[in-house]
């Protein structure tokens, strides 16, 4: 808004105050001449003190602080913000070092050599025997193998065939050991005292069983002759 005055704006607070302090001058020295007594003949000068005023008694001053805080916290805001960027663009930067040696990495890798992979070897099938007498002999021969008992084919072929003929369920009935109530049984006739003593581990517990019956006639035959292949009788 315009004053009174056209063509001139508004004073501002500082000239407002400025000229509050000519005008308190002007007035003491309005008082001083208006001093009763005074003769015109014999002026007597009075010292009038100035009016004194500042910047502090109309709040000039704490404007200026004020303005001087917001600078340096200005300031202070700008430092933070700095100082985040650059540790923002530190971290930025060792996370991109960090990707990019990853990236080398695995790309290294998928360039080695792939080596075949090779299949475990098959296990080996079971071996099979005939069930016959010549499978029977080659069974329990490898069987006697496997536990360190002596024995040839040839040696139980031949004692096979004198005691039983071949006969897996032969039983002796009229000789001495019969007469005992323990007779001698299957291809190789033996008691089931003897057989109990000399079975091989992993045959069957049945004196019949051929297997069973030529390996702990073997393995009875090694203890006492040295192997059956030295069995040339009634044993």
């Amino acid at each position: 808004m315009r004053s009174p005055i056209s063509g001139y704006s508004r004073l501002t607070k500082v000239q407002k105050f400025t000229a509050a302090g000519v005008s308190a001058a002007a007035v003491a020295a309005l008082a001083v001449a208006a001093i009763p007594g005074s003769a015109d003949s014999d002026k007597q000068s009075i010292a009038v003190k100035p009016v004194a005023w500042s910047t502090e008694a109309f709040g000039v001053q704490d404007q200026q602080e004020q303005i001087g805080k917001q600078a340096d916290n200005a300031a202070k805001l700008a430092k933070a913000q700095a100082e985040a960027k650059k540790k923002a663009d530190a971290e930025a930067a060792a996370k991109a070092k960090a990707d990019k040696e990853r990236a080398e990495k695995e790309a290294a890798s998928r360039s080695e050599e792939r080596k075949p992979v090779q299949a475990a070897p098959a296990a080996p099938a079971p071996k099979t025997y005939a069930n016959n007498l010549d499978g029977w002999i080659k069974e329990a021969l490898d069987i006697m193998k496997a536990k360190g008992i002596p024995g040839s084919y040839n040696g139980i072929y031949r004692n096979i065939m004198r005691e039983s003929t071949g006969n897996p369920n032969a039983i002796n009935n009229w000789d001495s050991n019969a007469a005992k109530g323990i007779p001698s049984k299957g291809l190789l006739q033996v008691i089931d005292p003897t057989f109990k003593a000399y079975h091989v581990e992993g045959t069957s517990w049945n004196i019949y069983d051929p297997v069973a019956n030529i390996t702990a006639a073997c393995n009875y035959a090694a203890k006492v002759y040295g192997s059956m292949d030295n069995v040339n009788s009634a044993y």
